[in-house]
């Protein structure tokens, strides 16, 4: 399965009663599609996945499904706590259409290496899907080392990681475990050129929900080896990026999307919105100053 390049996380976008906004997702889809993104992200930490019912769960899936219609691939956050939960998800995401799960290592439960290595196989051999291993210590309290990594690898149905530990270290020691039927995916914007141009085969982003076409170039002119013009396309989109380190995602990523015509940008609680202050008039700064930004289908 090719699943590379350009890939958005996305927002998931509720009404004012914290209902899905299914047209202002449908809209989003769109913009991805036509501003060049390759993959979208269904329900993953961008898209609150834990803060939504089963029920919503499964109508955002289907719809992506439908409104993508095979233009690009479509990827299921699926992970849970517990091992056969998340068996359970990536069955009814495979059930529902999807090309691929993006599975969390376990949070809050901080599973030893040995307990990853059997987490991940028994999704691997009972979920359906294929898999991406998605690691990021700062949001689950468990780190999936590259010697684990390179363990797991070795099953056919685990085709890749999406990996958002930005220290150098880490990035050349996932960049190691590339080859042809596993790929390196960065999950840090911030850092998502430095892998690239290390050998990543692409980033999962949050800023291309704002911005597709922007991050589509830096994508492709980064995994291509070119440094300058990736240095110049890094640079244009740094302050947008900085923006949304203000506040814990998705609450700035979903602060942009009114601003595109893209529903309301509520998050859901514990999470609340981003203030009407200085963080709020950056975020829009950075946007506006952007050239590539394109308004989204009505």
């Amino acid at each position: 399965m090719d699943i590379r390049g350009s890939i958005c996380a996305l927002a998931t976008p509720f009404l004012a009663n914290g209902a899905l906004d299914l047209p202002a997702f449908g809209r989003l889809l769109d913009y991805q599609v036509d501003g060049g993104t390759q993959g979208v992200v269904v329900a993953g930490s961008t898209g609150e996945s834990h803060l939504l019912e089963h029920d919503e769960f499964d109508r955002l899936l289907s719809f992506a499904v439908e409104r993508i219609a095979g233009r690009v691939r479509v990827i299921a956050g699926t992970g849970e706590a517990a091992t056969a939960k998340t068996i359970a998800v990536t069955r009814r995401a495979k059930a529902l259409g999807a090309d691929a799960a993006l599975v969390v290592t376990p949070y809050y439960v901080r599973p030893t290496q040995e307990g990853l290595r059997r987490h991940f196989l028994e999704v691997a051999e009972q979920g359906g899907l294929p898999v991406l291993l998605y690691n990021v210590p700062g949001r689950t309290g468990c780190d999936l080392l590259p010697e684990t990594v390179a363990q797991l690898r070795d099953h056919p149905a685990i085709i890749g990681l999406k990996e958002a530990r930005s220290d150098h270290e880490r990035i050349l020691a996932i960049a190691e475990l590339v080859r042809g039927d596993f790929v390196y995916l960065s999950g840090d914007d911030g850092s998502a050129a430095t892998a690239m141009l290390a050998g990543a085969a692409g980033t999962i982003s949050v800023v291309a929900n704002l911005v597709p076409q922007a991050f589509r170039a830096l994508c492709d002119v980064a995994i291509g080896g070119d440094r300058a013009v990736t240095a110049h396309c890094q640079a244009a989109l740094e302050p947008l990026v900085r923006a949304l380190d203000c506040a814990p995602n998705p609450i700035a990523v979903k602060a942009g999307l009114p601003f595109l015509g893209l529903g309301l940008g509520l998050p859901r609680l514990p999470l609340v919105e981003l203030n009407d202050g200085p963080d709020r008039a950056r975020l829009h700064q950075a946007l506006s100053s952007l050239a590539s930004l394109a308004p989204a289908a009505a």
